[in-house]
């Protein structure tokens, strides 16, 4: 790239300037970020490289133009190339964007383009432009609100024009976000931001915004990038739209206010009110091929290999660190341990483990089943060890026989919002994101010592159960209707129906979109109640989707079907043309005449039919090998090997009846809050 880099700098030159070719003496072989980190680590091998970083440090920079590279971080503590460390770049983050931020989930303004930004904010210093090709999803994010904060204090004025491309979002929406800009190269969607440092403006903070449109391909795009060519292009078209950021530093997508009149449906800052006494996000193991399969005897044995290959691992680690001890210098884990993907998948605390010297050994009442994806079992190994993050779960799910359930709503930052409730223990991605809202809290029991490690190990003394609603929660409710026998289950179900409200999706879809729900109340106890048994009924349906009628309204055409092998799946399709009425099982089978209003029944962000489709399949994992066959859930869990075929009927008649009961849910009359 420096070569490159190099290369087209000064054809470009010569190109204009012509004459004798003249090389370019400005260009540096660095790192940006570690160049204002530390002194020149190469000083005396690439030493007129390094003269020019040194004379490069010193000029008064005042444009700073790029293509920042998008990077939030290592995708697995496996991976062998580590992540350079930015500690400076990266305070100045923190007592900024982060500081300024109300958002949870901060860890999305570390990557690599807010680390340019960043950077280049602090190199112009009080005066410069900085123009800049990034990810956009800074425009909108929930996580993004203190960044957003920051440039418009910091700049005079900000220009946005948003080519969209946003292709991890599914459907229609899908369709508006048009072509990649990048190609292939992305997924992400593409903003151009100029950003102004200008101290004699006498504007501050102004922010000028233009969207390309919608349905546009990646030639579409280009062309009209090409047409307006500059600022100035667009400033003559007279379509740059002025943005007045709100009290939460939202630019686009803005929150509608009265939100914040309702009770919110839980918070883990401050004493405030609240439904919910606690919540979860769902389970994080960050070595999901390992933890999680469709067949029970893959986990045990994947598990036991894993452990094994560990206390191997910790041993090697501790006689190496014996050997070495009278020099005080303990080996990094990483130079000693064995890193194959078949055998071990390292995560943060794994290592940490192994410095501290904690064996693991094999708990069988840690296998158990989860919910996976919607619509979608697993059986997993749950164990504070080997899941990297269980969060509250161990209070909501606290042993293998503990019955609960959750409500789980999508999180702050996710595509899109959505709600599914499980009887199992939750994945953190069964909905995006998930925090999980439980039917009832258990009382952490009391366990042995030597058993602190394990989540299902033998309690010293029996658990409570109690309600996960408050009693402030039930008052609300209670004083809004007050000749009514509300018990907290009936709130509960209440939410659920609520949050399935189109009404209530659609009036409050920004609001939805970066923080967690708040409950209103129903005008009438009618409406509540009408909410309430909705809530009961799409439960009853999501609950029991394994055992529902299979819907008849189809054809199911077998041929040569014999054996019960005849059902085996390996991967699901739609007919010709991707024709979504019908679907192709296997080679045996081919279902016709699905309702296409099935498919509107979307949770997590696509048909729950796609779900299933996208999940009943064999599948083996690439780095560790490991084969996940849904197959295996059929015969052995389900003692049917037709359950792949059956589930997929099951849950068409579940999507049909959800729509059903979506659409007679009552108008979104709402109580008028005390001012």
């Amino acid at each position: 790239a420096y070569y490159i880099a190099a290369i087209n700098i000064e054809a470009v030159y010569h190109g204009i300037v012509g004459g004798e070719y003249v090389p370019f003496g400005g260009i540096c072989l660095t790192d940006t970020f570690q160049m204002y980190e530390q002194e020149d680590m190469v000083d005396e091998l690439l030493e007129q490289n390094s003269s020019r970083r040194k004379r490069q440090k010193k000029l008064d920079i005042r444009v700073i133009i790029g293509n920042p590279p998008y990077s939030i971080g290592q995708k697995e503590e496996s991976d062998d190339t580590k992540l350079v460390d930015y500690p400076c770049l990266d305070a100045r983050i923190t007592s900024t964007y982060a500081l300024r931020s109300n958002s949870g989930l901060k860890k999305g303004l570390y990557d690599s383009y807010i680390r340019a930004i960043r950077w280049a904010s602090d190199r112009i210093g009080d005066s410069g432009v900085i123009g800049f090709v990034t990810n956009g999803g800074f425009l909108e994010s929930g996580s993004a609100d203190g960044l957003r904060k920051c440039l418009a204090d910091e700049f005079s004025s900000i220009y946005v024009f948003h080519l969209r491309g946003n292709q991890r979002t599914q459907g229609e929406q899908s369709r508006k976000e048009g072509g990649k800009i990048f190609g292939g190269g992305s997924r992400a969607p593409i903003a151009i931001s100029i950003l102004v440092k200008n101290p004699k403006s006498a504007t501050h903070g102004r922010i000028l915004f233009h969207d390309i449109g919608d349905y546009l391909s990646r030639e579409d795009k280009l062309d009209i990038i090409d047409e307006f060519s500059s600022i100035q292009g667009i400033t003559d078209a007279g379509i740059w739209t002025t943005i007045m950021p709100d009290e939460h530093g939202d630019w686009l997508s803005q929150r509608d206010d009265s939100f914040q009149e309702y009770l919110p449906i839980g918070e883990k800052k401050g004493t405030g009110s609240k439904l919910f006494e606690s919540f979860s996000l769902g389970v994080t193991t960050n070595r999901d091929s390992w933890c999680y399969n469709s067949s029970r005897v893959t986990v045990e044995q994947c598990v036991a290999k894993l452990i094994a290959t560990f206390n191997s691992e910790r041993l090697c680690y501790q006689s190496s660190v014996a050997a070495i001890a009278d020099n005080k210098q303990w080996p990094s884990v990483e130079s000693i341990v064995n890193s194959d993907p078949t055998k071990v998948n390292w995560t943060h605390n794994l290592k940490e483990d192994i410095r501290r010297n904690k064996a693991l050994s094999y708990d069988d009442s840690s296998l158990i089943k989860s919910l996976y994806r919607p619509f979608m079992g697993q059986w997993m190994y749950f164990s504070r060890r080997l899941n990297e993050r269980v969060y509250q779960m161990p209070r909501i799910f606290p042993n293998a026989q503990a019955e609960n359930l959750v409500i789980c709503v999508a999180g702050s930052g996710a595509k899109s919002f959505s709600t599914l409730i499980s009887n199992l223990l939750p994945c953190l991605d069964s909905i995006e994101k998930g925090q999980c809202f439980p039917l009832y809290l258990y009382d952490e029991e009391a366990k042995p010592a030597e058993a602190q490690g394990e989540i299902f190990a033998p309690p010293v003394s029996g658990g409570t159960r109690r309600d996960a609603i408050t009693d402030e929660g039930l008052k609300h409710f209670t004083d809004a209707y007050p000749n009514q026998a509300i018990s907290k289950e009936d709130i509960f179900y209440y939410v659920y129906g609520l949050l399935h409200s189109t009404d209530y999706r659609e009036q409050y879809a920004d609001n939805l979109s970066k923080e967690l729900p708040r409950i209103p109340r129903m005008k009438t106890a009618e409406g509540f109640w009408s909410f309430s048994t909705a809530g009961r009924a799409l439960a009853h349906l999501h609950l029991n989707y394994e055992r529902v009628d299979q819907y008849t309204g189809v054809t199911v055409t077998e041929k040569g079907v014999t054996t019960s092998a005849a059902y085996r799946v390996t991967k699901m399709k739609f007919g010709t043309g991707k024709d979504k009425s019908t679907i192709i099982y296997n080679g045996h089978i081919t279902v016709t005449g699905i309702p296409l209003d099935a498919y509107d029944y979307v949770v997590n962000g696509k048909p729950a039919i796609e779900w299933v489709m996208d999940r009943q399949v064999v599948k083996t994992d690439k780095a560790s090998g490991i084969v996940n066959d849904a197959n295996d859930w059929a015969i052995d869990t389900m003692n049917n090997p037709k359950y792949p075929l059956e589930l997929l009927l099951r849950v068409i008649t579940v999507s049909l009846e959800t729509n059903k009961i979506v659409k007679n849910l009552p108008a979104l009359e709402i109580f008028e809050e005390a001012p």
